[in-house]
Protein backbone atom coordinates (compact mmCIF):
# COMPACT_ATOMS: atom_id res chain seq x y z
CA UNK A 1 0.00 0.00 0.00
CA UNK A 2 1.19 3.61 -0.44
CA UNK A 3 2.28 5.03 2.75
CA UNK A 4 3.28 9.37 3.27
CA UNK A 5 6.50 10.24 4.12
CA UNK A 6 7.92 13.49 4.52
CA UNK A 7 11.81 14.89 4.84
CA UNK A 8 12.14 17.38 7.53
CA UNK A 9 15.50 19.34 8.20
CA UNK A 10 15.17 19.70 11.91
CA UNK A 11 17.16 22.01 14.42
CA UNK A 12 17.16 24.95 11.97
CA UNK A 13 14.93 27.49 10.76
CA UNK A 14 16.54 26.72 7.00
CA UNK A 15 16.12 24.04 4.53
CA UNK A 16 19.51 21.87 3.86
CA UNK A 17 20.88 22.51 7.04
CA UNK A 18 20.24 21.32 10.74
CA UNK A 19 19.84 17.13 10.92
CA UNK A 20 17.55 15.54 8.10
CA UNK A 21 14.88 13.31 9.48
CA UNK A 22 12.73 11.13 7.57
CA UNK A 23 9.25 10.80 8.54
CA UNK A 24 6.85 7.31 7.65
CA UNK A 25 2.81 7.96 8.56
CA UNK A 26 0.42 5.41 8.51
CA UNK A 27 3.38 2.85 10.09
CA UNK A 28 0.52 0.36 11.40
CA UNK A 29 1.12 -3.00 9.66
CA UNK A 30 4.70 -3.02 9.21
CA UNK A 31 7.08 -5.03 10.24
CA UNK A 32 9.76 -4.36 12.75
CA UNK A 33 12.03 -6.12 9.75
CA UNK A 34 10.70 -3.88 6.61
CA UNK A 35 10.74 -0.91 9.12
CA UNK A 36 14.78 -1.52 9.33
CA UNK A 37 14.81 -1.66 5.48
CA UNK A 38 12.91 1.32 4.74
CA UNK A 39 15.09 3.18 6.91
CA UNK A 40 18.38 1.52 5.26
CA UNK A 41 16.91 3.00 2.15
CA UNK A 42 16.43 6.41 3.23
CA UNK A 43 19.94 5.74 5.01
CA UNK A 44 19.45 9.15 7.07
CA UNK A 45 20.26 9.22 10.81
CA UNK A 46 16.81 8.25 11.44
CA UNK A 47 13.65 7.47 10.05
CA UNK A 48 11.08 7.61 11.98
CA UNK A 49 7.57 5.32 11.54
CA UNK A 50 4.15 6.73 13.28
CA UNK A 51 1.36 3.94 14.27
CA UNK A 52 -1.88 4.52 16.08
CA UNK A 53 -1.23 5.04 20.20
CA UNK A 54 -1.64 2.47 22.30
CA UNK A 55 -3.18 4.91 24.74
CA UNK A 56 -5.80 6.58 22.64
CA UNK A 57 -5.74 9.79 24.92
CA UNK A 58 -1.98 10.20 23.47
CA UNK A 59 -1.36 11.61 19.82
CA UNK A 60 0.41 8.83 18.03
CA UNK A 61 3.41 6.18 18.72
CA UNK A 62 6.89 6.25 17.07
CA UNK A 63 9.45 3.92 16.66
CA UNK A 64 12.47 4.91 15.36
CA UNK A 65 14.93 3.62 13.54
CA UNK A 66 19.16 4.09 12.29
CA UNK A 67 20.02 2.33 9.09
CA UNK A 68 20.86 -0.27 11.20
CA UNK A 69 19.14 -0.63 14.42
CA UNK A 70 16.00 0.41 16.13
CA UNK A 71 16.48 3.06 18.98
CA UNK A 72 14.81 3.63 22.20
CA UNK A 73 14.88 7.35 21.56
CA UNK A 74 16.52 9.73 20.18
CA UNK A 75 16.44 14.12 20.02
CA UNK A 76 15.81 15.39 16.69
CA UNK A 77 13.22 12.22 15.38
CA UNK A 78 11.20 13.45 18.22
CA UNK A 79 11.03 17.00 18.06
CA UNK A 80 10.74 16.60 14.49
CA UNK A 81 7.95 14.19 14.46
CA UNK A 82 5.74 16.51 17.16
CA UNK A 83 6.06 19.56 14.52
CA UNK A 84 5.31 17.68 11.84
CA UNK A 85 1.74 15.87 13.35
CA UNK A 86 0.81 19.30 14.98
CA UNK A 87 1.45 21.04 10.99
CA UNK A 88 -0.43 18.24 9.66
CA UNK A 89 -3.67 17.98 12.08
CA UNK A 90 -3.60 21.36 13.16
CA UNK A 91 -2.54 24.09 10.54
CA UNK A 92 -5.32 26.41 11.41
CA UNK A 93 -3.43 27.42 14.77
CA UNK A 94 -0.37 28.56 13.19
CA UNK A 95 0.62 31.52 14.88
CA UNK A 96 -2.50 31.23 17.41
CA UNK A 97 -1.38 28.95 20.19
CA UNK A 98 1.08 26.51 21.26
CA UNK A 99 -0.28 22.65 21.19
CA UNK A 100 0.31 19.39 23.36
CA UNK A 101 1.45 16.38 21.12
CA UNK A 102 1.87 13.29 23.54
CA UNK A 103 4.05 10.49 21.69
CA UNK A 104 4.58 6.96 23.20
CA UNK A 105 8.09 5.89 22.34
CA UNK A 106 10.00 2.71 22.93
CA UNK A 107 11.45 4.82 26.22
CA UNK A 108 8.48 5.62 27.50
CA UNK A 109 5.87 8.62 27.21
CA UNK A 110 7.26 11.90 25.79
CA UNK A 111 5.08 15.27 26.32
CA UNK A 112 5.96 17.77 23.55
CA UNK A 113 5.33 21.16 22.70
CA UNK A 114 4.79 22.46 19.36
CA UNK A 115 4.67 26.36 18.03
CA UNK A 116 3.13 26.69 14.74
CA UNK A 117 4.79 29.69 12.73
CA UNK A 118 2.45 30.78 10.10
CA UNK A 119 6.00 31.06 7.61
CA UNK A 120 5.98 27.17 7.82
CA UNK A 121 9.21 27.28 10.30
CA UNK A 122 7.81 25.83 13.59
CA UNK A 123 9.43 25.00 16.53
CA UNK A 124 8.90 21.63 19.09
CA UNK A 125 10.44 20.94 22.55
CA UNK A 126 9.52 18.19 24.44
CA UNK A 127 10.66 17.31 28.27
CA UNK A 128 12.98 14.78 28.63
CA UNK A 129 11.46 11.26 29.99
CA UNK A 130 14.27 10.49 31.75
CA UNK A 131 16.93 12.36 33.22
CA UNK A 132 20.50 12.43 32.60
CA UNK A 133 22.85 10.12 35.08
CA UNK A 134 26.40 10.19 35.48
CA UNK A 135 27.78 6.70 33.54
CA UNK A 136 31.30 7.03 34.71
CA UNK A 137 34.73 9.23 33.45
CA UNK A 138 37.25 8.61 30.51
CA UNK A 139 40.75 9.26 30.29
CA UNK A 140 41.62 12.34 28.61
CA UNK A 141 44.82 11.04 27.16
CA UNK A 142 43.20 7.77 25.50
CA UNK A 143 41.04 10.31 23.85
CA UNK A 144 43.44 13.31 22.89
CA UNK A 145 44.81 10.06 21.13
CA UNK A 146 41.90 8.89 19.28
CA UNK A 147 41.07 12.24 18.49
CA UNK A 148 44.18 13.25 16.70
CA UNK A 149 44.43 16.15 18.94
CA UNK A 150 47.23 17.35 22.17
CA UNK A 151 46.50 16.24 25.30
CA UNK A 152 46.48 19.97 26.14
CA UNK A 153 43.39 20.51 24.22
CA UNK A 154 41.29 18.18 26.08
CA UNK A 155 39.44 20.29 29.34
CA UNK A 156 38.73 23.56 29.86
CA UNK A 157 38.21 24.99 33.27
CA UNK A 158 36.57 22.14 35.79
CA UNK A 159 35.61 19.96 32.68
CA UNK A 160 36.99 16.53 32.64
CA UNK A 161 35.83 13.76 30.02
CA UNK A 162 32.55 11.98 31.41
CA UNK A 163 29.78 9.73 30.42
CA UNK A 164 26.55 10.48 31.19
CA UNK A 165 22.86 9.26 29.64
CA UNK A 166 19.55 9.88 29.26
CA UNK A 167 18.29 7.08 27.32
CA UNK A 168 21.52 6.72 25.53
CA UNK A 169 24.87 7.14 26.55
CA UNK A 170 27.60 9.38 25.49
CA UNK A 171 31.26 10.10 26.57
CA UNK A 172 31.03 13.76 26.60
CA UNK A 173 34.62 15.35 25.83
CA UNK A 174 35.78 19.02 26.82
CA UNK A 175 37.81 20.36 23.84
CA UNK A 176 39.99 24.00 24.85
CA UNK A 177 39.10 25.92 21.76
CA UNK A 178 37.04 25.70 18.50
CA UNK A 179 40.38 25.72 16.57
CA UNK A 180 40.99 22.03 18.21
CA UNK A 181 37.37 21.07 17.75
CA UNK A 182 37.62 21.74 14.06
CA UNK A 183 41.17 19.62 13.89
CA UNK A 184 39.59 16.51 15.25
CA UNK A 185 40.39 13.70 13.31
CA UNK A 186 39.14 10.62 14.85
CA UNK A 187 40.33 7.21 14.11
CA UNK A 188 37.54 5.25 14.41
CA UNK A 189 39.14 1.70 16.69
CA UNK A 190 40.81 4.09 19.13
CA UNK A 191 37.67 6.50 19.18
CA UNK A 192 35.82 3.36 19.98
CA UNK A 193 37.86 2.05 22.83
CA UNK A 194 38.33 5.33 24.47
CA UNK A 195 34.47 6.13 24.68
CA UNK A 196 33.67 2.38 26.70
CA UNK A 197 30.91 1.59 24.85
CA UNK A 198 29.23 4.72 24.48
CA UNK A 199 26.97 5.41 21.73
CA UNK A 200 29.19 8.24 20.42
CA UNK A 201 32.16 10.72 21.26
CA UNK A 202 30.49 14.24 21.71
CA UNK A 203 33.19 17.19 21.78
CA UNK A 204 32.29 20.88 23.04
CA UNK A 205 33.85 23.70 23.50
CA UNK A 206 32.92 27.40 24.66
CA UNK A 207 34.06 29.16 21.67
CA UNK A 208 31.14 29.19 19.39
CA UNK A 209 29.89 31.28 16.47
CA UNK A 210 27.50 32.83 18.07
CA UNK A 211 28.39 34.63 21.45
CA UNK A 212 24.88 34.60 23.19
CA UNK A 213 25.47 30.23 22.33
CA UNK A 214 27.16 28.12 25.74
CA UNK A 215 28.82 25.86 23.51
CA UNK A 216 29.84 24.44 20.51
CA UNK A 217 30.10 20.46 19.84
CA UNK A 218 30.27 17.90 17.40
CA UNK A 219 29.38 14.30 17.76
CA UNK A 220 31.41 11.57 16.32
CA UNK A 221 29.10 8.40 16.30
CA UNK A 222 31.16 5.03 16.98
CA UNK A 223 28.76 2.09 17.57
CA UNK A 224 27.83 2.18 13.68
CA UNK A 225 31.53 2.43 12.06
CA UNK A 226 32.23 6.45 12.79
CA UNK A 227 29.96 9.11 11.51
CA UNK A 228 29.43 12.53 12.27
CA UNK A 229 26.06 13.48 13.18
CA UNK A 230 25.32 17.51 12.65
CA UNK A 231 22.75 17.77 15.17
CA UNK A 232 22.30 14.95 18.35
CA UNK A 233 19.42 15.52 20.78
CA UNK A 234 19.99 12.66 22.65
CA UNK A 235 23.37 13.80 23.93
CA UNK A 236 22.07 17.56 23.90
CA UNK A 237 20.02 15.86 26.83
CA UNK A 238 22.69 13.88 28.60
CA UNK A 239 24.36 17.14 28.26
CA UNK A 240 22.17 18.87 30.70
CA UNK A 241 23.93 16.48 33.01
CA UNK A 242 27.61 17.66 32.28
CA UNK A 243 26.47 21.24 32.70
CA UNK A 244 24.98 20.95 35.87
CA UNK A 245 27.79 19.17 37.46
CA UNK A 246 30.52 21.24 35.58
CA UNK A 247 28.61 24.55 36.31
CA UNK A 248 26.51 23.75 38.67
CA UNK A 249 23.78 26.38 38.04
CA UNK A 250 21.59 28.70 40.43
CA UNK A 251 18.58 27.39 41.47
CA UNK A 252 15.71 28.47 38.38
CA UNK A 253 15.45 27.61 34.98
CA UNK A 254 18.21 28.28 32.76
CA UNK A 255 18.22 28.36 28.98
CA UNK A 256 21.84 26.80 26.98
CA UNK A 257 21.69 26.88 22.61
CA UNK A 258 24.13 24.00 21.45
CA UNK A 259 25.43 25.06 18.26
CA UNK A 260 26.40 21.32 16.26
CA UNK A 261 27.37 20.85 12.34
CA UNK A 262 28.87 23.45 11.71
CA UNK A 263 32.20 21.70 10.38
CA UNK A 264 29.90 19.80 7.97
CA UNK A 265 28.15 22.86 6.48
CA UNK A 266 24.82 21.97 8.42
CA UNK A 267 24.71 24.28 10.82
CA UNK A 268 22.35 23.37 13.89
CA UNK A 269 20.73 24.93 17.34
CA UNK A 270 19.95 22.90 19.82
CA UNK A 271 17.76 24.74 22.88
CA UNK A 272 18.39 22.83 26.26
CA UNK A 273 16.29 23.87 29.11
CA UNK A 274 16.88 22.92 32.63
CA UNK A 275 15.04 23.97 35.86
CA UNK A 276 17.08 23.40 39.35
CA UNK A 277 15.74 23.52 42.76
CA UNK A 278 18.31 23.21 45.77
CA UNK A 279 20.69 22.82 43.90
CA UNK A 280 19.46 19.61 42.24
CA UNK A 281 18.52 18.69 38.18
CA UNK A 282 14.82 18.71 38.56
CA UNK A 283 13.57 18.89 35.00
CA UNK A 284 14.88 19.53 31.51
CA UNK A 285 13.90 20.09 27.91
CA UNK A 286 15.14 19.75 24.52
CA UNK A 287 13.56 21.71 21.40
CA UNK A 288 14.35 23.46 17.99
CA UNK A 289 13.12 24.49 15.03
CA UNK A 290 11.80 21.99 12.47
CA UNK A 291 11.22 23.11 8.70
CA UNK A 292 9.71 20.52 5.92
CA UNK A 293 12.32 19.82 2.67
CA UNK A 294 9.69 17.60 0.89
CA UNK A 295 6.81 14.88 0.82
CA UNK A 296 5.51 12.04 -1.06
CA UNK A 297 4.57 8.24 -0.94
CA UNK A 298 6.57 4.95 -0.78
CA UNK A 299 5.12 1.52 -1.81
CA UNK A 300 5.67 -0.81 1.57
Amino acid sequence: MQRSIHQLDVFTQQPLAGNPLAVVLDGDGLSAALMQKIAREFNLSETVFVLAPRNPVNTARIRIFTPTAELPFAGHPTVGTAALIARLRAPEFAGARDLSVILEAEIGVIACTVRLEKNGVDYAYFELPKLPEKVGGASSVALAHALGLERGDIGFDNHTPTLYSAGATFCFCPVASRAALEKAAPDADLLRSATLGARGAYLYTRETVDSGNAVQARMFGTTVGLYEDPATGAAAAAFAGVAHEFEKPEDGEHTLVIEQGYAMGRPSQITLGVVIRDGALMAATIGGHVVSFGSGKIEA
